[in-house]
């Protein structure tokens, strides 16, 4: 802690713009005992209008965050789509119980 409090009470702080190409989601995910969702299978349509399923899911890490003063739970994952690997973040909105994708 410093003299002057700085960098104190910085729980509900602002993650910022969302950055990134997003894309709306439809998302299966499991539940924990605490409530937490894990997400195990998105759908999205794709640059050709077709629905893409995304079953290989790694999760790397999860985060709570407020967007817009939004809380939400950031996942950083690695999906396989076509058989390529893709590093992209998976943005749950708490308050509108919505799903988004960003391609990093």
């Amino acid at each position: 802690m410093s003299a002057f409090g700085i960098g104190i009470n910085t729980q509900g702080t602002e993650a910022g713009k969302i950055r990134g190409i997003q894309k709306e989601i439809a998302c299966a995910c499991w539940f924990t005992s605490q409530g937490k969702p894990t997400p195990y299978m998105i759908k999205f349509k794709d640059d050709n209008d077709e629905i893409q399923t995304v079953k290989e899911i790694f999760v790397k890490y999860m985060e709570q965050k407020k967007y817009s003063g939004i809380p939400s739970l950031e996942y950083l994952c690695n999906i396989v789509i076509n058989n390529i690997q893709h590093e992209v973040k998976l943005i749950f909105f708490q308050d509108e119980c919505k799903w988004i994708m960003t391609f990093l």
